[in-house]
């Protein structure tokens, strides 16, 4: 059985739940009277009016993170991709959260994946891969600037995944490969050029040391020749001086012709060894040379 005691206790917590508010350090609350904003509480301990007060909206108040679903959006170059994200945002009027948007989470949502398109659209494929902080950048812009009024801050947002179709996939990598085909031969055709350089380089420096070498040769035989004809002439000079001075002796004159006939039948034997026809017998030719020379000196002696 209910007992006055029991009544009177559950009526006093039932004002005391009423009119006591905890708030957390990460929340903030809306309060309203008699359907009117009446304030927003901070976290700490809130006096209510019961019956007459009540908390309408409670806001986390610490960075939320948001996932954008993957949707389809065009490139400048008519590109079809697939592109997700996160976005981090954070309530920082709660009054503005509360009455300025119905759901703050779904419009950002929906705001984020409609600025995506828009700024990809402005963007080619290529670019969309090299720029994507400025893109990321831009987005967070756009969505700060439309949700001003709803009580939020936009901190920052990062897409995470973009994917090209199959078809775009496959373009791709016959591009990336043609790229690839294109650099192996213009590096081939470089090598080629190169080595073609070196080995005309070569045959040049080649070429011109043989011609240096044949005409460090040719000086070379000019210069001993011109030697060798200097010291023969030389060597002709100083024996024409001993035979002039030997001449100039008694019976010089005598010795040199016998000298001279001496070397005449010498050579005319060598002349009569080589050679296969003769009009005389080679014996009485000699012979006959012999003695004609020997008398001219024996009268001459005389």
């Amino acid at each position: 059985m209910i007992t006055f005691f029991t009544v009177i206790t559950i009526i006093f917590l039932i004002f005391a739940y009423l009119t006591f508010v905890i708030v957390p350090m990460r929340e903030a609350i809306v309060v309203e009277r008699l359907g009117k904003f009446l304030k927003t509480g901070d976290p700490g301990l809130h006096i209510l009016i019961p019956f007459f007060d009540r908390v309408s909206y409670r806001h986390e108040t610490r960075e939320q993170v948001l996932d954008i679903p993957p949707q389809s959006c065009i490139s400048k170059d008519n590109i079809q991709i697939e592109v997700d994200g996160i976005l981090y945002l954070q309530v920082i009027d709660p009054k503005s959260a509360s009455y300025g948007i119905e759901d703050y989470r779904i419009a950002a949502i929906n705001l984020a994946q409609t600025t995506m398109r828009s700024e990809i659209g402005k963007l080619s494929l290529g670019q969309t891969f090299s720029e994507r902080d400025t893109l990321n950048e831009k987005i967070v812009q756009e969505i700060d600037k439309a949700s001003s009024s709803w009580g939020i801050k936009v901190l920052r947002y990062e897409v995470m995944n973009i994917d090209p179709s199959d078809h775009v996939v496959n373009t791709l990598e016959k591009q990336m490969e043609a790229e690839r085909e294109k650099r192996a031969e213009i590096l081939l055709a470089t090598a080629e050029k190169e080595s073609t350089i070196n080995l005309s380089e070569g045959d040049r420096q080649y070429a011109i040391n043989i011609s240096e070498g044949e005409r460090q040769k040719r000086i070379n035989e000019a210069e001993g020749r011109a030697k060798k004809i200097q010291i023969i002439a030389e060597a002709t000079a100083d024996g024409m001086k001993l035979l002039a001075e030997a001449m100039r002796r008694k019976g010089g004159q005598e010795a040199a012709q016998l000298r001279v006939v001496e070397r005449y039948i010498d050579e005319l034997g060598d002349i009569f060894k080589q050679s296969d026809i003769s009009v005389l017998p080679r014996e009485m030719a000699q012979v006959k040379g012999i003695f004609e020379g020997v008398d001219q000196i024996q009268n001459k002696l005389k």
